[in-house]
Protein backbone atom coordinates (compact mmCIF):
# COMPACT_ATOMS: atom_id res chain seq x y z
CA UNK A 1 0.00 0.00 0.00
CA UNK A 2 1.03 3.66 -0.73
CA UNK A 3 0.13 7.18 0.01
CA UNK A 4 -1.78 7.55 -2.97
CA UNK A 5 -4.31 4.83 -1.92
CA UNK A 6 -4.90 6.96 1.06
CA UNK A 7 -5.34 10.13 -1.17
CA UNK A 8 -7.90 8.65 -3.23
CA UNK A 9 -9.86 7.46 -0.52
CA UNK A 10 -9.48 10.84 1.29
CA UNK A 11 -10.70 12.70 -1.81
CA UNK A 12 -13.77 9.82 -1.88
CA UNK A 13 -14.27 11.32 1.64
CA UNK A 14 -14.22 14.37 0.88
CA UNK A 15 -17.15 13.76 -2.04
CA UNK A 16 -19.01 12.52 0.29
CA UNK A 17 -18.90 15.07 2.90
CA UNK A 18 -19.70 17.71 0.24
CA UNK A 19 -22.85 15.87 -1.06
CA UNK A 20 -23.71 15.30 2.68
CA UNK A 21 -23.22 18.25 3.67
CA UNK A 22 -24.03 20.66 1.13
CA UNK A 23 -28.40 19.82 2.01
CA UNK A 24 -27.66 21.10 5.56
CA UNK A 25 -29.75 24.25 6.22
CA UNK A 26 -31.01 26.10 9.34
CA UNK A 27 -34.59 26.30 9.66
CA UNK A 28 -33.97 30.08 10.70
CA UNK A 29 -31.01 32.47 9.69
CA UNK A 30 -29.37 33.16 12.78
CA UNK A 31 -25.56 33.19 12.12
CA UNK A 32 -23.99 34.72 8.13
CA UNK A 33 -22.43 31.29 7.73
CA UNK A 34 -24.83 28.46 8.59
CA UNK A 35 -24.40 24.88 9.33
CA UNK A 36 -23.42 23.91 5.76
CA UNK A 37 -19.30 25.81 6.51
CA UNK A 38 -18.42 23.10 9.09
CA UNK A 39 -18.71 19.90 6.99
CA UNK A 40 -18.18 21.61 3.64
CA UNK A 41 -14.86 23.25 4.94
CA UNK A 42 -13.63 20.12 6.60
CA UNK A 43 -13.88 18.33 3.32
CA UNK A 44 -12.23 20.78 1.30
CA UNK A 45 -9.49 20.35 3.89
CA UNK A 46 -9.35 16.65 3.20
CA UNK A 47 -9.80 16.97 -0.10
CA UNK A 48 -6.71 19.09 -0.79
CA UNK A 49 -4.88 16.52 1.52
CA UNK A 50 -6.07 13.79 -0.57
CA UNK A 51 -4.98 15.71 -3.51
CA UNK A 52 -1.86 16.37 -2.28
CA UNK A 53 -1.15 12.62 -1.51
CA UNK A 54 -2.44 11.68 -5.11
CA UNK A 55 0.58 14.22 -6.09
CA UNK A 56 3.41 13.63 -3.84
CA UNK A 57 2.61 9.62 -2.80
CA UNK A 58 3.98 6.59 -3.93
CA UNK A 59 6.14 6.26 -0.89
CA UNK A 60 5.80 2.57 0.86
CA UNK A 61 3.85 2.76 3.91
CA UNK A 62 4.54 0.41 7.15
CA UNK A 63 2.09 -2.28 8.08
CA UNK A 64 0.05 -1.41 11.28
CA UNK A 65 1.89 -2.61 14.69
CA UNK A 66 0.29 -5.89 16.03
CA UNK A 67 -3.20 -5.01 17.81
CA UNK A 68 -3.40 -1.43 15.97
CA UNK A 69 -5.90 -3.07 13.58
CA UNK A 70 -8.46 -4.46 16.25
CA UNK A 71 -8.07 -0.91 18.04
CA UNK A 72 -8.88 0.80 14.88
CA UNK A 73 -12.14 -1.69 14.97
CA UNK A 74 -13.07 -0.68 18.23
CA UNK A 75 -12.35 2.81 17.61
CA UNK A 76 -15.17 2.47 15.24
CA UNK A 77 -17.39 0.68 17.33
CA UNK A 78 -17.22 3.66 20.15
CA UNK A 79 -17.90 6.48 18.01
CA UNK A 80 -20.98 4.65 16.30
CA UNK A 81 -22.03 3.63 20.03
CA UNK A 82 -21.17 7.71 21.03
CA UNK A 83 -23.27 8.59 18.16
CA UNK A 84 -26.33 6.51 18.79
CA UNK A 85 -26.26 7.57 22.82
CA UNK A 86 -25.14 10.83 22.36
CA UNK A 87 -29.08 12.72 22.14
CA UNK A 88 -30.15 10.18 25.12
CA UNK A 89 -27.21 10.16 27.45
CA UNK A 90 -25.97 14.02 26.66
CA UNK A 91 -23.02 15.44 25.54
CA UNK A 92 -21.33 15.51 28.97
CA UNK A 93 -22.07 11.87 29.97
CA UNK A 94 -21.61 10.11 26.68
CA UNK A 95 -18.36 12.22 26.08
CA UNK A 96 -16.70 11.60 28.97
CA UNK A 97 -17.50 7.73 28.68
CA UNK A 98 -16.29 7.98 25.18
CA UNK A 99 -13.01 9.40 26.53
CA UNK A 100 -12.68 7.11 29.39
CA UNK A 101 -12.76 3.83 26.61
CA UNK A 102 -10.81 5.97 23.77
CA UNK A 103 -7.87 6.42 26.52
CA UNK A 104 -7.93 2.49 27.47
CA UNK A 105 -7.64 1.52 23.84
CA UNK A 106 -4.27 3.70 24.23
CA UNK A 107 -3.31 2.49 27.63
CA UNK A 108 -4.71 4.64 29.56
CA UNK A 109 -5.66 4.23 33.40
CA UNK A 110 -9.25 3.84 34.87
CA UNK A 111 -8.50 6.63 37.25
CA UNK A 112 -6.98 9.33 34.47
CA UNK A 113 -9.01 8.58 31.72
CA UNK A 114 -11.95 8.98 34.49
CA UNK A 115 -10.40 12.32 35.85
CA UNK A 116 -9.56 13.64 32.34
CA UNK A 117 -12.95 12.26 30.34
CA UNK A 118 -14.91 14.07 32.95
CA UNK A 119 -12.73 17.13 32.87
CA UNK A 120 -12.75 17.57 29.39
CA UNK A 121 -16.89 17.30 28.37
CA UNK A 122 -17.57 19.74 31.28
CA UNK A 123 -14.65 22.08 29.79
CA UNK A 124 -16.23 21.73 26.33
CA UNK A 125 -19.48 21.54 27.35
CA UNK A 126 -19.77 25.15 28.92
CA UNK A 127 -17.42 26.27 25.95
CA UNK A 128 -19.81 25.56 23.21
CA UNK A 129 -22.98 25.73 25.13
CA UNK A 130 -22.24 28.65 27.36
CA UNK A 131 -19.64 30.95 25.64
CA UNK A 132 -20.53 30.05 22.10
CA UNK A 133 -24.09 29.51 22.60
CA UNK A 134 -24.08 25.93 20.48
CA UNK A 135 -26.57 23.74 22.06
CA UNK A 136 -25.86 21.00 22.70
CA UNK A 137 -28.15 17.99 24.80
CA UNK A 138 -28.07 17.44 28.13
CA UNK A 139 -29.22 14.16 28.34
CA UNK A 140 -30.01 12.42 31.14
CA UNK A 141 -28.08 15.45 33.26
CA UNK A 142 -30.67 18.06 31.24
CA UNK A 143 -32.04 19.14 34.79
CA UNK A 144 -28.42 19.37 36.37
CA UNK A 145 -26.88 21.29 33.96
Amino acid sequence: MNDRILGIAALALAVFMTAAGWGIEAPFAYEPVGPRAFPLLLALIIGLCGLWLVYKGGHAVEPNPAGANGRIALMVVFVTIYAFLFQWLGFVIATSLMTVFVGRLFGGGWVKCAIGGVVMSLFFFVLFDKVLDVVLPGGLLENLI
